[in-house]
């Protein structure tokens, strides 16, 4: 099963520019979590900050005991160890074949056979269905493939965690909507604990257990898929419904004069629908976060606003009612 991640207080900056300051959050052990935002906010920087690849100013991240921003190098090294990352382009070998370039990992950091490597590496690739493209090179591949040899590759040393940076950047909608299919079936077969970074509105609507969202340097929330999914706040809202009007601008945040226009003359928006979250593929195991989520959630239900609320008892009653559908296979086209 994946690890819980504790986020305290972190705060960072380059040089007078503050990135985000005092985000402090909870990623649940073995949920899928998603981190909104604009661009420019930061998301790619909180990533590379939870793993111990850039060190914050202030503030904890809390894996198994151990601090990634305070700790002696040695116990951040041995912890990184249980993170898989994937990253925007895939970050791939140009030279190397896909195999070659899943096999990476495991050459550089395990002392394993070659006949060992193979299996593993044959393993994952099957699971990201690339069967039949190991031999190619990332540039004889499509977008979509290489983000998911990049996957595969993040795969390779079995990780409790896997952060996903903005794995649907250049995807169409249909590959984005197979990659979405695709993250629930790993969260599925693994059990571990997931971090994807994206502007997707679909997958933020369809993966995700839990959602958070950075905007003006702040963490402006995030829990249950439920509480954002339902957010009246304004920045919130104006970035789930994709409107012009709201504090988000073009090239900087809007000010205070620019806001009151946009009020004056605004429509009442639509109430927002929550869509169902994607079940694993047939023939995959159920996913062991769904039961601990819910028990998680309905812990802290009274704790939660009441639009919240409302949807998740709504959300759950629904389920208990509802016979068992097939949730239709994801292709391997991407």
């Amino acid at each position: 099963m994946g690890v819980e991640v504790v986020v305290e207080g972190l705060t960072k900056s380059f040089g007078k520019q503050s990135v985000w300051r005092d985000v402090t959050l909870t990623l649940p052990a073995g949920e899928v979590s998603v981190m909104l935002g604009p661009s420019g906010t930061g998301k790619t920087v909180f990533l590379k900050s939870l793993v111990g690849l850039l060190k914050p100013e202030k503030g904890r991240v809390l894996i198994n005991g151990v601090d990634m921003v305070n700790s002696p190098e040695r116990e951040i090294y041995e912890t990184r160890k249980l993170f898989g990352l994937m990253f925007q382009d895939g970050a791939l070998f140009g030279s190397m074949s896909l195999f070659d370039n899943i096999a990476f990992p495991l050459r550089e950091h395990t002392r394993k056979k070659e006949s060992e490597i193979r299996r593993i590496v044959m393993e994952r690739i099957e699971i990201v269905g690339l069967l039949g493209a190991e031999d190619k090179l990332p540039g004889e591949i499509s977008g979509g493939m290489r983000k998911r040899a990049g996957l595969a590759r993040a795969l390779v040393l079995d990780p409790q965690i896997i952060l996903c940076d903005e794995p649907d950047s250049g995807l169409d909608p249909v590959r984005t909507a197979y990659l979405s299919q695709l993250l629930i079936d790993l969260n599925a077969q693994l059990d571990a604990t997931m971090l994807i970074v994206t502007h997707n509105l679909d997958i933020a609507a369809t993966v995700p257990d839990n959602m958070g969202m950075l905007f003006r340097r702040e963490l402006v929330t995030f829990g249950p898929r439920e509480v954002l999914l339902t957010s009246e706040e304004p920045v919130v809202a104006q970035f789930l419904d994709g409107r012009r009007e709201g504090p988000i601008g073009m090239s900087e945040e809007k000010d205070a004069a620019t806001l009151a226009a946009e009020a004056s003359t605004a429509r009442a928006a639509e109430p927002r629908r929550i869509v169902p979250q994607l079940e694993p593929s047939p023939g995959l195991p159920h996913r062991r976060a769904v039961t601990r989520r819910r028990e998680r959630v309905l812990r802290m239900i009274d704790q939660l606003p009441s639009a919240a609320r409302a949807a998740i008892l709504r959300t759950y009653a629904d389920s208990a009612a509802a016979p068992t559908r097939p949730i239709p296979a994801a292709g391997s086209g991407a």
